[in-house]
């Protein structure tokens, strides 16, 4: 009977494992068409609003807010999704529109969580009049608020937590109740139930949060927002994970069930479900990646590998620390005739965790490095953007601990043992043990919380760096800046320089006071604070030596690379970069 448990959790868990993986999710949304144009003036007023995001939108978590100058809303519905295109949203409006100025304000969830929003204006002719000073609204709910961290915190801690003390438990405590016939490892077991238990709750918890922060609904609202629960990829990401996690939990008690530390080989049983407890906590720690940045980083592959090593290494650690802090306080100095059960249980259990434990922080260096290599476009964005500032608030507190593992490694381990060997007292090694432990552990529960932080906020694209070979940082407002380069005067030109708003971009070249005709021109633009496709223009020459286009090119406010490659007609090619402010 235990045989085939085992061997069912096996199965189970391999079927789960390949469950775990949803599809990729694409970076954030962004607004690539509206209908009408931004600043466009109509002769007849538009039955609706149209929205064409470069991805699929969920209309039930999106906003679309219509207003005259009076502040007076102008919509008769909510948005929804328009049947000739799935990447477009619709909102009706009002019929009868009077002449004048209108604002569109939009906000809409991205596949992998995160909201987005921008605002831009049209009007309605024949004499709309110059444009009012709109107050543009603004949705203060991100996924960084603070209930909605500690709630990605919690469950990060309890699912980690769990699948380390249920490996202490099966692969570094076990020889204990073998070598010492009466000693007992139910607190360690009871603390693997405890957080399962807490993670079982956090995960959903966490899931009710985070589509109430999307919907912009009370937590407590559940009959509107358990239907919503599918609805977005990262949604259905946290439904996954609650899965695997529960399977794990399954597993796990059920490898604890049929474990028999008494005998020295384990049975068939015994292998089968702990296997299928390893299988269902990979899983489990794979689908994190998978629904987060990880999942949308190129190379995919390899940051999905260094993210599951993360957790994986993060989780042992972690895991093992509160089991050790568990077993210290469920044992006494004097439960044993003669000699103290604490001293004598970590002197099995402290030097074996010990070698686990140098290998899990060995391990979470080495992904934690490949990670951020990964995400990181230029060594100067880690004291430059909020991501990179977190990462090394994270490393901080984790080489902080690591400081009080080397102290254990070298100091508590080696007394432990001599304890062991030459039966000498160990009772003080174990208390400076319990006091390094602890304070270990609350730094690597910290650290927990700063990985929790950087799963929340978006890491800066690849054209970031464009920041470090930029000649000049332009803007807000009409830019004019000249630049020098490679022998020619060039000018660059953008107005009126506004985000989501026709502007004219150009460029004006000389050589030695003369303009530079017949030159190509292509002028490619790369939002420097959010992954977007580049876009990409040819330039024309309407005057000697000028080279514009019209386009809404800046679709959301921010920083921008304007990257200009021009190829004269006679001599080599060179660019001229530069980061234009641009705002709403």
């Amino acid at each position: 009977m235990r045989r085939r448990a085992g061997i069912l959790a096996v199965l189970a868990a391999i079927g789960l494992a390949v469950l775990a993986l949803p599809s990729t999710a694409s970076a954030h949304a962004y607004l690539i068409r509206t209908v009408p144009s931004a600043t466009e003036v109509l002769n007849s007023p538009p039955a609706q609003v149209a929205l064409t995001f470069d991805e699929a939108v969920e209309p039930r978590f999106a906003i679309i807010s219509v207003t005259n100058a009076a502040g007076s809303q102008q919509t008769t519905g909510a948005p929804s999704r328009s049947p000739a295109d799935p990447d477009t949203l619709v909102v009706p409006l009002r019929p009868g529109a009077a002449s004048g100025w209108y604002l569109v304000y939009w906000r809409a969830i991205s596949v992998d969580g995160h909201p987005v929003q921008g605002a831009f204006t049209y009007a309605l002719g024949p004499n709309p009049g110059p444009a009012p000073q709109f107050q543009v609204p603004s949705v203060s709910a991100s996924a960084t608020g603070p209930q909605l961290l500690i709630a990605r915190w919690i469950m990060f801690l309890s699912v980690m937590s769990a699948i380390g003390l249920l490996a202490l438990r099966l692969m570094v405590a076990r020889p204990v109740l073998l070598r010492m016939p009466g000693s007992s490892l139910r607190a360690v077991s009871l603390g693997f139930v405890v957080t399962s238990i807490v993670g079982l709750v956090a995960v959903p918890a966490y899931l009710d949060f985070s589509v109430a922060n999307d919907s912009l609904r009370s937590v407590f609202d559940l009959g509107a927002l358990v239907p919503l629960f599918r609805v977005t990829a990262f949604s259905r990401g946290l439904l996954d994970l609650e899965l695997c996690f529960a399977l794990f939990c399954v597993a796990g008690a059920i490898a604890l069930w049929v474990d028999r530390p008494d005998r020295e080989r384990r049975s068939l049983a015994e292998l089968a479900a702990g296997a299928g407890a390893a299988l269902a906590a990979a899983a489990t720690l794979l689908v994190p990646g998978a629904i987060g940045h990880a999942g949308q980083t190129s190379p995919r592959g390899y940051s999905l590998a260094f993210d599951w090593l993360h957790l994986a290494a993060g989780s042992v650690w972690l895991g093992g620390l509160i089991g050790l802090l568990v077993l210290w306080m469920s044992l006494t100095e004097t439960e044993r005739p003669g000699a103290s059960a604490r001293v004598e249980v970590l002197t099995v259990v402290v030097p074996r965790f010990s070698n686990l434990a140098l290998a899990a922080v060995l391990l979470l260096l080495a992904s934690g490095t490949g990670a951020t290599i990964i995400h990181m476009p230029a060594v100067n964005a880690l004291w430059e953007t909020g991501y990179g500032v977190t990462i090394l608030a994270k490393l901080g507190l984790l080489l902080a601990a690591m400081g009080l593992g080397a102290v254990n490694l070298m100091g508590t381990r080696p007394a432990l043992l001599a304890a062991r060997e030459r039966s000498v007292p160990g009772t003080s090694a174990a208390r400076l043990l319990r006091r390094l432990i602890s304070a270990e552990a609350v730094l690597v529960a910290a650290a927990a919380f700063a990985a929790a932080l950087l799963s929340s906020l978006a890491p800066p694209p690849p054209s970031w760096a464009l920041q470090n070979s930029a000649a000049a940082t332009v803007g807000p407002g009409v830019v004019a800046q000249t630049l020098h380069r490679a022998g020619y005067v060039v000018q660059v030109l953008v107005s009126p320089n506004r985000a989501a708003a026709p502007d004219s971009f150009g460029l004006r070249i000389t050589r030695n006071g003369q303009p530079v005709r017949g030159a190509t021109v292509t002028l490619t633009l790369n939002h420097t604070e959010m992954q977007m496709p580049s876009q990409e223009y040819q330039l024309t020459e309407t005057g000697p030596g000028v080279y514009t286009r019209s386009a809404p090119a800046l679709v959301m406010a921010g920083r921008w690379g304007l990257s200009f490659q021009v190829t004269p007609p006679s001599g080599p090619s060179f660019s001229a970069v530069v980061v234009d402010q641009a705002d709403g």
